[in-house]
């Protein structure tokens, strides 16, 4: 016992001494207490000339923010709420003045639930918000540009500056096509305007600055680079997006996406997202796109459009195997509609057209912005490839009437009439079956059956179709079908085929 006790105080003795030791190492080289520590948690040495790029690239952010938020607006849709007054709801006896009159009488459990002949005083109607995005703007009168989609609920818009100004629009100009809208309003005369840039210098890259009010709230700045260019994502009828990795969100919509010299190079227009947040995909309708469409609404009111009369459908590697083209290079013609100006020039299902007037043709969205933007009354010069030589020809403007495209076809099945080598059966197209199809005048084979993992049915086949060329001649009898079929030489079919979709190309290995 007396051991045992000896050692504890030993141990209580000691631990003061050894704790005071440990406290003048420290008072003596208070960097020990802290090398372990400090050691494992070293800032990362820059050198200078990387600090002075990141500080470059940090200035750049800066200097554009500051230079474009004054130009950024908050738009917002009201829509004046009629049937608020229609249903007013009645005071309940206990609400009245002195609680009900019934109480304490016979008639009190009667009458706990019911209602006064006397109503509330009728409600005033009042606004409800129906739409929220952002603008900029670009002429220091009131004009702004936001997106269609914002402004598109109707009833009273409003504009709300940066400085917490806000302004009624007097007139909204809209374009559902390019879902590009321009909103003009008035009392304002120290507005700072945005310069709209060039879209075409914009190049896969480049950084760029998305600006706007997401999920209302108030100047907020993102930043990305371009991710893609001639985008189109099927949500309207003219798409040629800027592709961005830099965040839009919800309510960012019709702000604007700048370059680094502070130029508006595009208008915030969608995401691609399963949340409905950002997901690092977003778009923009191209400055010069935009240029052209407020242009013609401050104009005319509305936009004139050219058009060319054909259906189309882009190069892809199979095909400009079969076309004598470069991949990518130029759109091949599908189907030429009778009396268009497609047709007054002469184009034909086969061709490929690789530029329109000076502008070089890659995608379909480069020639039907081309087309559309073509000015009435100014012959334009179509360059085509046309059987393994290019030619020239003249096509002449034209309005778009309001309704334009091809009538849907028919997909049931008959029995079928002969069967080919590609794996599908295919009957002839007659007067009469066309009728009934609702196709007169159409001419070449219905596609009767696909057989099943048939190169016919992968190469995206199917029942109802039409064929109407084969190897680039044009086909009305099964025998001229399996002529063409066997004559071909490499193994790789190329069928013209016209469906409820339109016309397109397509290579069907043998």
């Amino acid at each position: 016992m007396n051991k045992q006790r000896w050692g504890l105080r030993a141990v209580l003795v000691a631990t003061p001494f050894v704790l005071s030791v440990a406290a003048l190492a420290v008072a003596i080289n208070p960097s020990w207490s802290r090398r372990s520590t400090a050691d494992d948690h070293q800032p990362p040495i820059l050198s200078p000339e990387t600090m002075s790029v990141a500080n470059a690239m940090s200035e750049a952010f800066r200097t554009v923010a500051k230079h474009s938020l004054p130009s950024v607006v908050a738009i917002e849709t009201r829509a004046d709420n009629s049937t608020a007054s229609a249903t007013v709801p009645m005071q309940r006896f206990d609400s009245l003045p002195g609680g009900n009159p019934f109480r304490g009488t016979p008639f009190e459990d009667m009458f706990r639930d019911a209602q006064p002949m006397r109503p509330r005083q009728p409600q005033q109607p009042r606004e409800q918000r129906v739409g929220l995005g952002s603008g900029v703007i670009i002429d220091s009168s009131g004009i702004v540009l936001t997106n269609n989609h914002v402004v598109a609920g109707g009833g009273t818009v409003l504009v709300k500056t940066q400085d917490g100004r806000e302004f009624i629009a007097t007139e909204v100009l809209t374009d559902p096509s390019s879902d590009i809208a321009v909103v003009k309003f008035e009392g304002a005369n120290d507005l700072v305007a945005a310069p709209l840039g060039d879209s075409d210098d914009v190049e896969v890259g480049d950084w760029v600055i998305a600006l706007g009010q997401p999920f209302g709230l108030e100047s907020t700045v993102t930043a990305g680079i371009v991710s893609a260019k001639n985008r189109g994502i099927g949500i309207n009828d003219r798409e040629s997006y800027i592709q961005t990795d830099a965040a839009i969100n919800p309510g960012n919509s019709g702000g604007p996406l700048v370059n680094l010299r502070g130029e508006v190079v595009g208008i915030n227009t969608a995401i691609s997202s399963r949340s409905g947040g950002n997901e690092g995909i977003g778009f923009a309708v191209p400055a010069n796109q935009v240029r052209w469409v407020s242009d013609q609404l401050l104009a005319h009111g509305k936009v004139n459009r050219s058009y060319l009369g054909v259906t189309i459908q882009p190069v892809d590697y199979e095909l400009s195997t079969q076309l004598g083209v470069a991949p990518h290079h130029g759109v091949v013609v599908t189907n030429v509609f009778a009396g268009t100006p497609a047709d007054a020039a002469g184009l034909q299902a086969g061709d490929v057209i690789l530029a329109f007037g000076e502008t070089g043709v890659h995608s379909p969205q480069e020639l039907q912005l081309a087309v559309e933007q073509a000015q009435l009354g100014k012959t334009q010069a179509v360059r085509v490839m046309r059987d393994g030589r290019e030619i020239t020809l003249n096509y002449e403007p034209a309005a778009a009437p309001e309704e334009f495209g091809l009538a849907a076809s028919s997909s049931r099945s008959t029995p079928p009439a002969r069967t080919g080598a590609l794996g599908l059966e295919v009957r002839e197209l007659t007067p009469e079956v066309a009728s009934e199809m609702g196709m007169e005048g159409e001419t070449g084979l219905i596609v009767s059956s696909v057989r099943p993992d048939s190169s016919a049915a992968k190469a995206g086949i199917d029942v109802g179709m039409i064929i109407v060329q084969v190897n680039r001649q044009e086909v009305t009898t099964a025998a001229d079908f399996d002529r063409l079929v066997r004559e071909d030489k490499d193994g790789s079919i190329l069928l013209l085929v016209r469906s409820e979709q339109g016309s397109r190309f397509v290579v069907v290995s043998r």
